[in-house]
């Protein structure tokens, strides 16, 4: 008998949508086509597009630390309910993932309490390069992550030297918040007190490129792969366009429905953000990436903050913005809107983290495969409201949007986690394994 099976679904296979079945048992993949075996469990997908499992190459779940504002459970819920089935989450807490005991802590925290699938970033500092030599076998580690320019938390590592020393020892790829520590300090005189659309004056363009460039030109010299964070300019995506192989980047959702002063104007230091949200030119250029697939992924930067946080005055207001709730939707909606495809978003939220990260047995519907699925209705309408946010921030810089396509159905190594917008069962996520 099988444990599950998905009926009468348009199915996203080999870069097309076939209408087909899905049978599931054991957590994987048994068989696809037209299947009338006896099942545990059937979800009727008529009218309804199935996906392999979504990922988000970037989230922030705060703990240990900042438990207040998210943790790994209420982060893992947030990402069901918005049909996402793993996530990577980042090593910016307190303190910081810097080490292989603080690396087993995060993966003992996280066992039987989240819902998705996950992974996590090592945090590389200017005095670990022994230890970022030797992750090639770490278990649920998806890379190392370098902050190259100040943003939340203290993993900050400036100095060009310790750099290359973090590319040179490194054995997994490096993602990197890409931002000039330098001309961040020198800016700051540029700063405005109460007056948030100074943002991206102080975290300039300038700040952007130069970080970016230094990067990329240590990463090919020790021919080391680098995966460059939420690119927010028109300057990186004109340079990163230029340097792919070992060279990947991400772009996130807000990059691209937001833009300034409007979304400053509307939501004041809720959109404040680092890399910030910039003008329209910049916004107009991170979409000619996506529509010439020069950009490789799509991550939220899902980073939470209390309301009482980001409503204090500017710049003592925190950066970031929840996000991994949202990032389907908002990106279904620019689907229907037809400025990018369906095949498009698939290879940024499934099959390129695949790819550049060496992700087992996930991104694809094949026999054999983890049984995990983003089942969505690309012709429903979801209104994003700020008490439907599962994130213990309890807010969204989309709040009162109405975006057309949603998801309707999480399911993670063959269990439905989310459907319909209720979450089921316990925490049953597992951490991903890799090549």
């Amino acid at each position: 008998m099988l444990d599950l099976l998905i009926k009468n679904g348009q199915c996203y296979i080999d870069g097309e949508l076939k209408n087909a079945d899905v049978s599931i048992k054991d957590g994987k993949i048994q068989d696809i086509g037209k299947i009338s075996q006896e099942t545990k469990d059937t979800i009727e997908a008529k009218g309804l597009t199935v996906l392999p499992g979504c990922i988000d190459t970037q989230t922030h779940f705060r703990e240990p630390g900042s438990t207040d504002t998210e943790d790994l459970n209420s982060g893992s819920r947030a990402a069901v309910a918005g049909g996402i089935t793993a996530v990577f989450e980042m090593p910016n807490t307190n303190p910081p993932t810097s080490s292989k005991k603080e690396f087993k802590r995060k993966l003992d925290l996280a066992k039987n309490r989240m819902y998705c699938n996950y992974a996590f970033y090592f945090g590389a500092t200017a005095d670990n390069s022994h230890e970022l030599a030797d992750l090639k076998n770490l278990e649920g580690c998806c890379g190392i992550k370098l902050f190259a320019g100040s943003s939340t938390g203290n993993l900050l590592v400036a100095n060009e030297k310790d750099i290359e020393t973090v590319f040179q020892n490194s054995s997994k790829v490096v993602a990197v918040h890409s931002e000039d520590e330098e001309i961040l300090n020198i800016n700051k005189k540029l700063i405005k007190k109460g007056d948030v659309h100074t943002h991206p004056i102080w975290r300039s363009e300038e700040c952007a490129i130069s970080s970016t460039r230094r990067i990329v030109k240590i990463a090919e010299r020790y021919n080391k792969k680098a995966h460059v964070l939420h690119v927010t300019t028109k300057q990186e995506v004109d340079f990163l366009s230029q340097h792919k192989g070992n060279i990947t980047f991400e772009i996130t959702p807000q990059h691209l429905t937001l833009y300034a002063p409007d979304c400053y104007d509307k939501l004041g230091t809720y959109a404040q953000m680092n890399p910030p949200i910039r003008d329209r030119s910049h916004y107009d250029r991170l979409w000619y990436a996506i529509k010439n697939n020069f950009n490789d992924t799509i991550g939220s930067d899902h980073a939470p903050h209390l309301k009482m946080n980001k409503e204090k005055e500017y710049p003592n207001s925190p950066s970031g913005m929840p996000g991994v709730q949202t990032l389907l939707p908002v990106m279904l909606n620019h689907v229907n809107d037809g400025r990018l495809s369906l095949k498009q978003l698939i290879n940024l939220v499934c099959e390129n983290p695949i790819k550049i990260f060496g992700i087992k047995n996930k991104g694809f519907i094949k026999k054999g495969y983890d049984a995990d699925f983003t089942v969505v209705d690309m012709n429903k309408d979801i209104k994003i409201k700020n008490e439907n946010i599962e994130s213990k921030c309890g807010w969204s810089p989309f709040d009162g949007f109405t975006f057309k396509g949603s998801p309707i159905a999480t399911i993670i190594n063959g269990k439905i986690k989310m459907l319909n917008g209720k979450i089921f069962g316990p925490p049953e996520g597992l951490p991903l394994n890799f090549d």
